[in-house]
């Protein structure tokens, strides 16, 4: 009776986690498109995007730990693939834009207004993945689930997102040269496509994070 309330309580805690990811990232994607709007910086506000999209898999993440607390050995289901297959859409879709629009403002020397506020988000993100990523790790041990343990492998994608978005951000206060910006977002473009193929392998069952394939 102890082991089982206790696997109870890891699942919620689990499913608290997956709630924190979605949430900031939702709150994380509307601060960032609006600064970076605002102060005319392409990589925070394709930094901002990508936390969108990461609010779709994040749903299908928070779906997945539920279904695993009622049944931990199903595969996974329509919705958790669903989920996948259109975040996986929407990251090629960043991704091209952000690239484009990269290749736009190199070519006619755009210059963002400041990227300080792509410091400052960079900078919260950091130690906001971090943590999540620390106890994602922590109670995938200890409920043995591979799945949990893939889940925080993929948020170590957003943090190296985050450091990205830093060095574009400081690199441009730094030096003022803007084509920085448009590097960071092209950076941010790569890493965006590498999350595409990977939603659609993991849609496909090829390789797990956040799913048992």
């Amino acid at each position: 009776m102890n082991e089982l309330s206790d696997r109870l309580k890891l699942y919620r805690q689990a499913i608290l986690l997956a709630q924190i990811t979605v949430f900031y990232n939702l709150l994380e994607g509307l601060v960032s498109v609006m600064l970076g709007l605002g102060g005319e910086t392409l990589s925070l506000f394709g930094f901002g995007l990508d936390s969108f999209v990461e609010v779709i898999s994040g749903i299908g993440i928070w779906h997945m730990v539920k279904r695993m607390q009622r049944h931990p050995d199903e595969n996974p289901d329509r919705f958790e693939r669903l989920a996948l297959r259109i975040t996986g859409s929407a990251f090629f879709i960043l991704a091209a834009g952000l690239v484009v629009t990269a290749g736009f403002n190199l070519y006619t020397g755009h210059q963002p207004e400041t990227t300080v506020w792509g410091i400052v988000i960079s900078l919260i993100s950091i130690l906001t993945m971090w943590a999540l990523i620390y106890f994602k790790v922590r109670v995938g041990r200890q409920l043995g689930s591979d799945a949990i343990l893939a889940d925080a492998e993929c948020t170590k994608t957003c943090l190296y997102l985050s450091f990205i978005l830093l060095l574009a951000s400081a690199g441009y206060e730094l030096t003022g040269i803007g084509g920085i910006d448009a590097i960071g977002a092209i950076a941010l473009a790569v890493f965006s496509y590498r999350e595409g193929r990977e939603a659609f392998e993991k849609a496909s069952g090829k390789i797990c994070c956040g799913g048992t394939g």
